[in-house]
């Protein structure tokens, strides 16, 4: 087992983006891959499930994320981590202030975005209409083959 690749995926409350990423990515990478996949949330409470939104518009892309309960993101997850990507240069720093030894691990996911315009994180759409969830879901999409590509050739 010590030769597991871990991802982890974080956002804010662990129950909209990060779970979107998550299942997205383990769907890119196929379930032959040598990469684990997770989610956590820098502010997340242990066990809540994903936002009805964010099933909904996985469900449109037929994944269902519904099974999804969130975690914190705590030391022992910063340790495990081959690499991290975070949704917001907040979380980011947040991340890297309180796990000093992953700095070298933790990405901003906006930046493997093949067009990166303006704004770098990704925003929270608690509380948004679902239009905003498709969006959020799609500029998530957009990154992740630049992060498979870049997972691919990490010498680990």
């Amino acid at each position: 087992m010590a030769d597991v690749k871990l991802a982890v995926i974080v956002c804010t409350g662990n129950v909209c983006r990060s779970p979107i990423a998550e299942y997205l990515l383990r769907q890119l990478l196929g379930k032959t891959s040598e990469w684990k996949v997770c989610s956590a949330g820098v502010s997340a409470i242990k066990g809540s499930p994903a936002s009805e939104m964010a099933v909904t518009v996985m469900k449109e892309r037929g994944i269902d994320i519904s099974g999804h309960r969130s975690r914190p993101f705590d030391a022992e997850l910063a340790s495990k981590a081959t690499v991290i990507f975070v949704m917001t240069r907040t979380h980011l720093k947040e991340i890297v202030s309180k796990y000093p030894f992953a700095k070298e691990k933790v990405f901003l996911l906006k930046s493997f975005h093949p067009s990166p315009q303006g704004e770098e994180d990704i925003i929270d759409p608690v509380g948004l209409d679902i239009k905003k969830y498709r969006e959020i879901c799609d500029e998530i999409y957009a990154c992740l083959p630049g992060v498979v590509e870049f997972m691919q050739k990490l010498k680990v």
